[in-house]
This record gives C-alpha cells, sequence and structure tokens, in this order.
C-alpha cells in the first residue's frame, strides 16, 4: 500500500491500486478540512484515523500510515479537484455523501464549526455534486451524534 501511495504522489501509474486512491483522496480531504482552520491537532488525526480505519478495515499501523500519506499528498496539492475527481468517479451518491459526513466529523473534533471548516466543507459539497439539503442533513447527524443540537 505505502508504495503505491509513493507512486501515486509522484504522479507515476499505479496498477491495481484503484482502491488506495480512493483512500488517499478520501483522506486528504479530510486532512484538508482539519488543516481549514490553520489548527490540525491530535484530536483531528486521532478522528481522522478513527474513521478511516472503520471505513476501510484497516490496522491502526495502516490507518497512521494513511494519515501520513494523506498530509503530504495535500500539502504537496495546491487544488482539491484531483481529490475530488477521483470522489466523482469511484463513489457512489451514497458514499460521497458518507465523505460528507466525515468531513463534519472533522470539523467538529474540537467541538466548534471555524467559518472556514464550513466554507471548505460546502466547497468539496459542490465537488462532489452532494446537494445542499443532503450536506446539512449529514451535518444534523454529526451534531446529534456529540451533542451539539443547539448548533443546528
Amino acid at each position: 500500500m505505502i508504495d503505491q501511495i509513493r507512486q501515486w504522489l509522484s504522479g507515476e501509474p499505479t496498477e491495481g491500486a484503484e482502491g488506495d486512491e480512493v483512500q488517499l483522496a478520501l483522506c486528504a480531504l479530510l486532512i484538508e478540512a482539519a488543516n481549514s482552520d490553520h489548527h490540525f491537532d491530535d484530536a483531528e488525526r486521532n478522528v481522522i484515523g478513527e474513521m478511516l480505519k472503520r471505513r476501510f478495515s484497516l490496522s491502526a499501523a495502516e490507518a497512521r500510515a494513511l494519515v501520513a500519506a494523506g498530509e503530504r499528498a495535500a500539502e504537496a496539492s495546491a487544488e482539491l479537484f484531483h481529490f475530488t475527481r477521483i470522489i466523482n468517479e469511484r463513489l457512489s451518491p451514497a458514499e460521497r455523501i458518507e465523505l460528507i459526513e466525515m468531513l463534519w466529523e472533522v470539523a467538529y473534533a474540537d467541538g466548534s464549526l471555524d467559518e472556514f471548516e464550513d466554507s471548505l466543507i460546502r466547497r468539496i459539497g459542490g465537488l462532489v455534486y452532494v446537494p445542499d439539503p443532503e450536506r446539512g442533513a449529514a451535518r444534523r447527524r454529526v451534531l446529534q451524534r456529540h451533542g451539539l443540537d443547539d448548533q443546528i
């Protein structure tokens, strides 16, 4: 997996790495959300790692490696389009809504929503063709899970 991620980051073609590309693209978008308020901490890193473990059935070590690769990919990229293109090509509409919900999880990892996080999630929602009502419903589910219903 790590070699395929390195190839992907360098732009080399990767045979049979379709699943890894999705994992890395999704992870990079989560990292972008965590970085959008210019404060990426261990709480957000842990939330991302746990979500990736569940979503892709990864071990703790594989999730840590994916988060590290996602950080490098997000840092190396000047745009979201490469990541969102992969998401659009390979994930169903329901899976793209799940991505938006994961982005809200990252945004609320610290218990509050920053305007830059909100803006980025709105932008990613548009790029992956998740309509505003679905994006809002995903946000409400996250708020309810975290007991932050008063922020709805």
